[in-house]
């Protein structure tokens, strides 16, 4: 019997994302200016206020203040009727320096036996469900959200939006897993007060415009057997409660962090629960799910399984993982138990903290592309990017490669293991 799975996301306007913009624009900061920081940096919003704390360990001097107003800036929170603003918005400090207790676990005399920054388990996930090896619910409440925003930038249709936005997508799908049709879409999006017309013609103006502008630009972007699952039949619900004005951190307050699900599958597979922005790599909270994500991708596009979910798990200060474990939902192609394959994944990638930022080149700043839609499932690219420690102050320009834990870069190394052709 068919059953049903629903994903959601939030755009870079809702105010938990924000939250983690900005401490994920710390983070970038940093790492330009001295690549061995170590930051946790957490950061709270709400009506024109922003508090930023955390733990710091650098010889870079950054102004805190100006990167918050910034990266608020860019997300378009821009006027003063949304009770919070680039402008006008309060910015308090609260970082201090981290803990020598933490610090003496994590740095070595031999970089190499580096530690891991926190105790915990870390999972990635893939399948063969999209192109991009990710859950279609979650792929597709992404996209909606990003071309939304997308739309508000260029500012020529749709012109009433603002900034905070929330999608859900429920998928229906066949008894061996395979998506049939989009059962209902979901889509909650602030908006100006009125436009001249009542809350009723308001709504059904919002939900014509998503309708005819939003869903068909997304359904373009999709690949054949995507599309076909848009058949017209499913329930559309825009703005459900019939008005969306008052948003961002005035409408709720904003934590980084507390959008884990959205960032990783959408409630497909597993998570650990330790969140990912304001982390330096050294966290094996970010780190080891990048590396994990990238096994269980490497490993479904070279044709080990359809779907798998990999774990591993560390102890505060030890370089080794405590555990490495892998479950192929029954979808496994070759002839050897989850425990075998494990085992192989183990003696092809290294789960070392130090190895994983090598491999990935971690101490780069590329973290605030990841604030908003996703940590995976992206488009790995090399892009250019700017950075300014004060006003008037130091300026670099750095050259980095974003989300390179999307790369399919071990495929042939993976069949060779396990005896692909």
């Amino acid at each position: 019997m068919s059953h049903f799975f629903t994903s959601e996301s939030v755009s870079e306007g809702h105010p938990d994302k924000v939250a983690d913009a900005i401490s994920d624009a710390l983070i970038d900061h940093f790492l330009a200016f001295d690549p061995h920081s170590k930051v946790a940096c957490e950061t709270m919003v709400t009506s024109g206020q922003v508090i930023l704390a955390g733990e710091v360990n650098s010889n870079a001097y950054i102004d805190v203040q100006k990167i918050a107003r910034d990266t608020i800036r860019k997300i378009g929170y821009t006027k003063s009727e949304y009770k919070f603003d680039a402008e006008s918005c309060g910015v308090l400090s609260a970082i201090h320096e981290q803990s020598d207790d933490i610090n003496q676990g994590v740095v070595r005399k031999s970089p190499e036996e580096q530690g891991a920054g926190d105790q915990g388990m870390m999972f990635g996930y893939a399948s063969r469900e999209t192109d991009n090896f990710m859950p279609l619910p979650l792929d597709l409440s992404h996209r909606l959200l990003f071309e939304l925003a997308q739309i508000r930038k260029a500012g020529n249709e749709m012109t009433y939006l603002r900034p905070d936005s929330k999608s859900q997508v429920t998928i229906q799908y066949s008894d061996d897993g395979v998506p049939e049709r989009i059962e209902a879409i979901v889509i909650s999006t602030q908006h100006d007060d009125g436009f001249e017309a009542s809350d009723a013609l308001v709504l059904a103006k919002i939900k014509k415009d998503v309708s005819e502008i939003l869903i068909p630009r997304v359904k373009a972007q999709m690949s054949d057997r995507v599309q076909f699952l848009f058949k017209g039949d499913h329930v559309l619900h825009v703005n459900p409660t019939g008005k969306f004005v008052i948003g961002g951190p005035h409408g709720d307050s904003g934590l980084t962090g507390r959008k884990i699900i959205v960032d990783t599958y959408g409630g497909k597979g597993a998570h650990g629960g330790g969140a990912f922005s304001g982390k330096d790599p050294s966290k094996v909270d970010r780190s080891a799910a990048y590396a994990t994500r990238h096994i269980a991708k490497n490993l479904v596009a070279a044709g080990v399984c359809d779907e798998v979910l990999v774990q591993v798990a560390y102890a505060i200060g030890v370089a080794e993982p405590v555990g490495l474990y892998v479950d192929t939902y029954r979808t496994s192609k070759v002839d050897l138990s989850d425990g075998e394959i494990a085992n192989k994944i183990a003696s092809l990638f290294s789960m070392k903290p130090y190895d994983i930022e090598q491999r990935f080149n971690l101490r780069t700043p590329i973290y605030s592309e990841t604030a908003s839609y996703g940590h995976m499932g992206r488009q790995p690219k090399t892009v250019i990017k700017s950075f300014e420690a004060f006003k008037g102050g130091e300026k670099v320009e750095i050259e980095v490669e974003l989300f390179p834990w999307e790369k399919l870069d071990m495929v042939d190394e993976v069949k060779s293991a396990f005896g692909i052709s």
